[in-house]
């Protein structure tokens, strides 16, 4: 089973306006609410592509109630942890520019963060457990590392997409994937990134401290994927930019179901790339008949060090 993990859901709100009349009356042109949080990102693109998993996570208030009704009208399989705080909202407000607003998030009690603890103490090493995002602020500091030592002792598989001493700290449990962006990738390693040759040497430190895959996202100039049998170089197909939100989480689940199908690195670096650019190209999170069409227009190529 592939779960997915996000501690800080939300109300992904989107709104919609022409032109933005800053300090002035703006009316709505759309308006759109959909489940949100990277992990939860993860498992509406790994259902859409008919891989099964279950989201997991901490949901409470009026918002948390929503979010699990809407994740189960769309037959995704959820077992949140419930929880008396807020879950959040996030405003995506798209006009001329696009500017994103997130909420902070609820705090959590010791209580309710034991009992997801608990519940991942009875995974096993058949399971792949994909951790997404940020974390409230009222978490411990270690939270993650936790979360990821408890996966490890079940000796199952772990996926890890976030930023920082989290991810730093998780390399050295050798999960299966990571994925940085440049801007990630640059400031994890207190660098400045000038070319696609920093990018590779970087790319490839992500390997030495642990992790058995990684794909660095390069945002229009494709992305690369680093592999202990080589690095590959893979180019999206061009489309019109809708949606930056969710592209990157889509990336995770289409290299997550297809490798953990097939046990093909590069293939589910094409679907990868598939998988992202129907995101972006969508005003939501991708449809499948949005995405299988573009497998056979990703082009990847093996870099020669």
């Amino acid at each position: 089973m592939i779960y997915t993990l996000t501690l800080n859901p939300s109300i992904d709100y989107v709104i919609h306006v022409n032109h933005l009349n800053l300090g002035g009356l703006n009316r709505m042109d759309n308006e759109m609410k959909f489940p949100g949080g990277k992990g939860i990102n993860v498992s509406r693109i790994l259902h859409e592509l008919e891989y099964e998993n279950t989201a997991l996570g901490f949901l409470g208030g009026y918002t948390g109630d929503y979010v699990a009704k809407q994740l189960q009208n769309d037959g995704i399989n959820t077992d949140f942890i419930p929880i008396q705080g807020e879950t959040r909202t996030n405003i995506k407000l798209k006009s001329d520019k696009e500017t994103e607003i997130n909420g902070h998030g609820p705090d959590i009690s010791p209580a309710e963060t034991d009992k997801l603890m608990r519940q991942l103490g009875k995974i096993t090493r058949q399971d792949t457990v994909v951790l997404s995002g940020s974390k409230p602020a009222s978490l411990p500091g270690n939270y993650y590392q936790k979360l990821v030592e408890q996966i490890v002792t079940a000796n199952a598989t772990f996926i890890i997409d976030t930023t920082g001493n989290a991810l730093r700290s998780a390399l050295a449990y050798k999960p299966l994937l990571v994925k940085p962006n440049v801007e990630e990738l640059a400031e994890m390693f207190g660098v400045v990134l000038n070319n696609r040759e920093d990018i590779i040497y970087y790319g490839e430190k992500l390997l030495d401290l642990g992790a058995k895959h990684a794909i660095v996202s390069m945002a229009g100039d494709g992305a690369l994927l680093f592999t202990a049998n080589g690095i590959y170089y893979g180019w999206s197909p061009k489309g019109e930019v809708k949606n930056s939100v969710g592209s990157g989480d889509s990336m995770i689940a289409g290299f997550t179901g297809k490798y953990m199908k097939t046990n093909d690195a590069s293939e589910a670096f094409r679907m990868s790339l598939a998988t992202g650019s129907a995101t972006a190209f969508s005003d939501d999170l991708a449809k499948r008949m949005d995405i299988l069409p573009l497998l056979e227009k990703v082009e990847i190529s093996r870099i020669d060090r």
